[in-house]
């Protein structure tokens, strides 16, 4: 896999309840919506499922997520308490 990848990349899932920031290889954020709350958890991927699940997000998501932009992920990240 020779592609460059430029970070941040941004995505969410289909059903629109989780959003990600991609920060680096290793590195990403997750906003959930659990009704009404949202929640932001920040990430390290040290084992295998974790840069397995990061690669997916990076390479393979279109089954799974949508592309999308800063802006879309700074909104969201704006009703976090």
């Amino acid at each position: 896999m020779n592609e460059t990848i430029t970070y941040p990349q941004y995505r969410k899932y289909l059903n629109g309840k989780v959003y990600f920031k991609i920060i680096s290889n290793t590195e990403w954020e997750e906003i959930q919506q659990i009704g009404k709350k949202f929640i932001l958890n920040s990430f390290t991927s040290k084992i295998l499922p974790d840069r397995n699940f990061l690669h997916d997000l990076i390479y393979n998501y279109e089954e799974n997520c949508l592309d999308i932009s800063k802006t879309e992920y700074e909104e969201v990240k704006k009703q976090l308490p």
